[in-house]
């Protein structure tokens, strides 16, 4: 196997699993968990699913961890194309990674204020539940920071991957347009809010963008360029 296409097949592969892993973290958990507007029937569902709101939490931070061998491949894949670019995408998405560390020491903290305990008998129960809720409202926001970020370095990858000459032009336009959207996104969400869930239906299949790249490493890899010798001959 050429060492660029084992390269793109763990990039795809690790990146892959935080694919996976999002509509489980964001969306099916939240819609399992959460009742808007009522912290004491949040609270008692996270009592009663802890296991699955525990998961929650392992299952981000290993999707973390896998994120970032993603990008240290993506680096490695396509650093030759365009070190400064590259440097740029590593530099723009590893400001997320204490944002990500930081939501999972939030959530761990919830769940202690939501247990309660003797260090936290001074509060009562519809107290306990507030502090808790604002926790997950602060966890909720920091989405909105982190898709800045998700946004803006999408954007020198998706330059390198429609430079690099073995992957195809379309995708990296498409990882451009993706990354945009996040940023859009991200300004709504915090300028905003009450059109944050309208702006996301409409911008979803624009977000895609990242799967596609991930499942087209792993099945295609990447296609070797035509030497200078090749192309020189083809021209005559």
């Amino acid at each position: 196997m050429h060492p660029s296409t084992k390269t793109a097949r763990i990039a795809g592969c690790l990146y892959l699993v935080t694919v996976i892993a999002t509509p489980f973290l964001m969306i099916y958990v939240p819609a399992r968990l959460t009742v808007a507007g009522d912290a004491s029937a949040t609270m008692s569902r996270i009592l009663a699913n802890e296991s699955l709101f525990r998961a929650q939490i392992v299952v981000g931070l290993f999707s973390e961890l896998c994120f970032i061998g993603a990008i240290l491949a993506l680096y490695r894949l396509l650093h030759e194309v365009d070190r400064y670019l590259s440097a740029l995408m590593v530099l723009l998405i590893m400001l997320v990674v204490p944002l990500a560390l930081l939501g999972s020491a939030n959530e761990l903290a919830m769940l202690t204020i939501v247990r309660g305990g003797k260090l936290l008998e001074v509060f009562d129960k519809p107290q306990r539940d507030a502090i808790a809720m604002l926790l997950i409202n602060f966890d909720h926001y920091g989405v909105y920071v982190a898709e800045l970020f998700w946004g803006l370095w999408l954007l020198p990858l998706g330059l390198l991957v429609r430079k690099c000459g073995f992957l195809p032009r379309w995708l990296g336009v498409w990882l451009v347009l993706n990354g945009v959207a996040y940023v859009i996104l991200s300004f709504i969400g915090i300028a905003v809010p009450e059109l944050a869930g309208r702006a996301l239906r409409y911008a979803t299949p624009v977000l895609f963008g990242e799967a596609v790249l991930a499942i087209w490493l792993v099945v295609v890899g990447v296609r070797p360029r035509k030497s200078a010798g090749v192309s020189a001959t083809a021209t005559a």
